[in-house]
């Protein structure tokens, strides 16, 4: 993945395929690879150009360890969309999940010149109790010298972000906790920093404003933002439609990558 200098800071990317440009943003703490998994083959496949890129947060991107903004990850995202068309007229169609829906759906609104379409995939106009308080304990978790044992820590995730129809099927089961298991890190400055964007937003209100043709994405058995959030968006945007995936979590692009794909290449074509 190359690596540029993009609105003042080093961000990782890569660009696969050739056709209209399809900017894809990841959620807190995961790197642009994950998309790499089912999503870019399907588009690239399709005839698209797709740029995966590292946040803001995410390594060999940089850290900016000592605080960010969803001001920042959106003008990154800008700037990204700016540095890489093919002239100044060209728009892209942006992915985001989770986080990275939160900064499709603000850079929907504040420049719609460079957005064509935009997919929000656990898409939220705001948090409710539970992702509020989930996410101040996650951040004590993070500052305190406490460790969550390996497997204790990948049930806990499996339950947070998976379906219970993943979670039923023993094989499938066991090949996630696993992975969950091994793959159980201390969190980087970075991902640490990711955590701390403001959770009070409520853009309920400024998202009546948005004029790009959009698609909400809900999972429906996702804990960690749940399906009536995003549900909510499309109900706030203008024209905005709205597709809910069954029997998927919060990692539903990965869990049901056909459903996902279909549905966002549906949207796009159109």
């Amino acid at each position: 993945m190359p690596i540029g200098t993009i609105n003042g800071i080093r961000l990782n990317y890569t660009v696969t395929g050739k056709g209209p440009l399809v900017v894809m943003v990841m959620g807190t703490g995961s790197p642009g690879r994950v998309w790499q998994l089912h999503q870019v083959p399907a588009l690239t496949a399709a005839g698209f150009r797709v740029c995966t890129f590292d946040n803001r947060g995410i390594a060999p991107t940089d850290e900016c360890a000592g605080g960010m903004t969803m001001d920042d990850l959106v003008a990154d995202t800008a700037a990204l969309i700016e540095y890489l068309r093919s002239g100044p007229d060209e728009k892209a169609a942006v992915v985001g999940t989770s986080m990275g829906a939160r900064v499709a759906q603000e850079l929907a609104l504040t420049r719609p010149d460079l957005v064509s379409r935009a997919i929000f995939a656990a898409g939220h106009a705001r948090l409710d109790e539970f992702q509020k308080v989930l996410g101040a304990g996650e951040r004590e978790l993070a500052d305190s010298s406490a460790a969550l044992p390996p497997k204790y820590a990948a049930a806990v995730t499996a339950a947070l972000n998976l379906s219970p129809a993943s979670l039923a099927d023993p094989a499938k089961a066991r090949d996630w906790l696993d992975l969950f298991e091994f793959s159980v890190q201390p969190l980087t400055p970075g991902q640490r920093a990711q955590l701390s964007l403001d959770e009070s937003f409520d853009r309920r209100s400024a998202y009546r404003d948005i004029t790009v043709p959009c698609l909400a994405m809900g999972f429906a058995d996702d804990r960690m933002i749940p399906a009536y959030l995003s549900r909510e968006v499309a109900d706030l945007v203008p024209g905005g439609r709205y597709v809910e995936i069954a029997d998927a979590g919060h990692y539903g692009y990965l869990e049901k990558p056909d459903e996902v794909n279909q549905a966002i290449l549906t949207f796009l074509r159109e």
